[in-house]
């Protein structure tokens, strides 16, 4: 239902109760219960208008209204009583009536509902109108947040209107069949609080009355001064009360806001009061007084009696009455934007002097635009020369003009057990039975599944969980959708959906297929697949994964990929020992891989079918190497001739020990060795250390003489010798 049919009308009638009396002449009873007086009138039915019977006006004995609501429930049908008896001693009895609600206790709220659409396959029309309840329903939240945290559903939903559909962010004008990422939907939602209806039956029904047709104040006044036809005018309709004044606003064919400004004619009456030192009733009734009289005479709680001319009254509280003026005027900016073309006045505040013209200047209007309306100006009511048809009767009058001539009904169904009143403002749903009986319509669908995350090659993915079953719904025990009709003593069940399971994958629904690598290695071909690691520990393809998992992949890209995979690389490991107490390492040189014939290093990218030779037997190291690769020189070295023969001398500048033994520089190191090396000076050579490396036969030289020459001259056993010296050893 839309915003603009809620403003047109909001009545309902009860249930099993005629739309109207079968007799179309029977008289039709209306109360307007004010915050100052309760108004009743008769309006009898005719061909095709309506007549007033008789009116009776009453005020309150003591303040038990407040801005339109009951606060006193049986001072309030004592009133209402009193109004019923002296009808019924005139016309007989009365045992139905139509009343309306304060116009300000109508709420309107804005709101949004989203969805993740992602992973969802089309949106169907239950989708849609579980989105559009929702967004409904969030707006009662939103009102009852408003409202000092009261419970959401102490208002009646009267309708709602879809704003604009969204998909992605972008307006889209229908979300059917649709495919996105997020739909969202805004709708505005007209809401009536519980309380004041509940408060009005709970008077009628002290005084015997039955509830005929309920309506809302300015809705009804503007139904009978302002048809439809008219409401393409910006018109504004100012219904001046004791307590407030409420404002209607028409333009473009509808009633486009509605607003309440807190001050109305007791203001005025109160600064009579205070003026002229009167009591609250005496002051009203001078109020009243100086509208149709020149003089007007009165009594102070003094006891002073005395006679005012109109002006001498009205010059005191002229300041009142303007501050009543702007109020209304500024409200009716706020509202509309800018100044209507025209402001209608009616109720009994609206007859209080100078307030059009102040309304009119504050506006700036001409003053032939801001006007009183009575009840005469009512189209469908057929005037005579008995009553008076003054402003305040115009409301009263669209009270039951509204219950003939739209009468719409409200009726009782069950929801899971618990009874309940809708009002029938449009043709009910099953949707709307739910938002009234309080039914959470985002959580009726079953949750989605939880999602997990894994990480597969550094790449973090998303695996969303299974969607939720949507609800079980039954009418009358058979399955029905939220769109379907709601009728009189219809009994819903509803059953919320059953939660999505958790997402579930396998690494091979996440993993592509893995690749074959087929190598010919000294001649033998061989295949390698890849590997695949679930937290660090090889696992199969059918491996479900869990949440926060890590899946890695193996594949061999490289030589040294190659090598690893076929656990040869563990021969070169490196060779860890203590030497000194420190402790070292020594690794071993790479081995020499020929790839397709050429020589390639361990992180050379490897293809398929390549060829691949090597000899994998390391050479077993020797202390040199160890020694070498830290860069540790190890012994001197000089070459030189003897007898034109070439030798090399060595002189060794450390000496390694293993458990106090010593050893060889060419001796095989051991893995875990423990080592003691010792550093020495380097000592020159000299021509004796020649015969260390020569074999001479002492034994043979005994009794002949020896003669030792260096580089041409005469030498000994301790001559100092250097790299190219040439030794000659004579025998003689």
């Amino acid at each position: 239902m839309s915003i603009r049919e809620v403003y047109s009308l909001l009545l309902f009638k009860n249930e099993g109760d005629d739309h109207m009396s079968s007799e179309q002449n029977a008289p039709l009873f209306a109360l307007d219960i004010g915050t100052r007086s309760v108004v009743g009138l008769l309006l009898r039915p005719t061909e095709d208008k309506f007549e007033l019977i008789d009116s009776v006006v009453k005020e309150h004995d003591e303040r038990a209204m407040l801005d339109g609501q009951i606060h006193d429930v049986p001072s309030v049908a004592k009133v209402i009583q009193f109004i019923k008896e002296c009808l019924e001693e005139r016309h007989g009895p009365l045992k139905k009536v139509c009343v309306a609600a304060a116009g300000r206790s109508l709420k309107t709220k804005r709101s949004r509902f989203n969805i993740n659409i992602e992973t969802k396959p089309m949106l169907s029309r239950d989708d849609l109108l579980h989105l559009e309840l929702s967004a409904v329903q969030n707006a009662q939240f939103l009102l009852a947040n408003e409202n000092d945290g009261n419970a959401p559903f102490e208002y009646y939903c009267v309708g709602y209107s879809v704003l604009n559909y969204l998909l992605d962010e972008e307006p889209i004008g229908s979300l059917l069949d649709q495919i996105g990422k997020q739909a969202s939907v805004e709708v505005i939602t007209t809401f009536l609080p519980k309380v004041v209806v509940e408060s009005l039956l709970a008077a009628l029904a002290r005084a015997d009355l039955e509830l005929e047709a309920l309506t809302l104040e300015p809705i009804a006044a503007i139904n009978v001064l302002i048809p439809p036809s008219m409401r393409r005018l910006n018109v504004a309709l100012v219904d001046i009360g004791a307590g407030t004044s409420d404002i209607a606003i028409t333009d473009e064919n509808t009633v486009i806001a509605y607003g309440m400004v807190p001050i109305a004619g007791d203001e005025v009456t109160e600064a009579i009061s205070d003026y002229f030192l009167l009591d609250f009733p005496e002051a009203e009734k001078v109020k009243r007084e100086i509208s149709i009289k020149e003089t007007v005479q009165i009594m102070d709680i003094l006891g002073l009696e005395t006679t005012y001319e109109k002006s001498e009254i009205l010059e005191p509280i002229t300041e009142t009455i303007q501050d009543l003026a702007h109020s209304i005027s500024k409200e009716i900016l706020k509202l509309n934007g800018k100044a209507p073309k025209a402001v209608m006045l009616v109720g009994g505040g609206s007859l209080t002097p100078y307030l059009p013209q102040f309304i009119a200047e504050a506006l700036e209007l001409p003053q032939n635009r801001v006007v009183i309306r009575g009840a005469d100006a009512i189209k469908l009511l057929k005037l005579n020369d008995v009553c008076l048809y003054g402003p305040e009767l115009v409301t009263p009058i669209g009270i039951a003009i509204a219950a003939k001539e739209n009468p719409i009904e409200y009726i009782s169904v069950s929801v899971n057990g618990r009874t309940l009143r809708l009002f029938d403002v449009k043709t009910l749903t099953v949707g709307d039975g739910l938002l009234a009986a309080g039914i959470n319509i985002a959580k009726l669908y079953g949750k989605p599944g939880l999602a997990i995350m894994i990480t597969v090659q550094d790449q973090l993915i998303s695996i969303p969980g299974k969607h939720g079953a949507p609800p079980t719904l039954l009418k009358n025990g058979n399955i029905t959708t939220l769109d379907s009709p709601l009728g009189p003593e219809d009994n819903l069940i509803v059953e919320r959906g059953t939660d999505g399971k958790s997402a579930t994958v396998s690494i091979k629904e996440l993993v592509d297929d893995l690749p074959l690598l087929t190598l010919t290695i000294n001649g033998l071909e061989k295949q390698f697949q890849s590997k695949v690691y679930l937290n660090g520990k090889r696992k199969s393809l059918d491996t479900l994964l869990n949440d926060r998992d890590h899946v890695t992949v193996s594949q061999i890209e490289t030589v040294q990929d190659l090598l690893s995979s076929l656990h040869v690389l563990e021969n070169f490991k490196p060779y860890k020992l203590t030497v000194n107490k420190e402790e070292w390492m020594y690794q071993q040189p790479d081995p020499v891989i020929y790839v397709n014939n050429q020589p390639k290093s361990l992180n050379d990218k490897l293809n398929n079918r390549d060829q691949i030779d090597w000899n994998l037997n390391p050479l077993k190291p020797k202390i040199i190497d160890l020694l070498s690769s830290k860069h540790i020189k190890v012994r001197n070295t000089i070459a030189v001739f003897f007898n034109h023969e070439p030798i090399t001398l060595e002189k060794s500048f450390v000496q390694v020990y293993r458990d106090h033994q010593l050893l060889k520089l060419e001796d095989e190191l051991l893995t875990h060795d423990h080592l003691t090396l010792k550093t020495q000076e380097s000592q020159p050579f000299i021509l004796q250390d020649i015969f260390l490396v020569v074999d001479l036969n002492i034994e043979s030289l005994s009794g002949k003489t020896l003669t030792i020459n260096k580089n041409g001259d005469q030498a000994t056993f301790s001559t100092p010798i250097n790299n190219g010296d040439k030794i000659e050893l004579a025998v003689q």
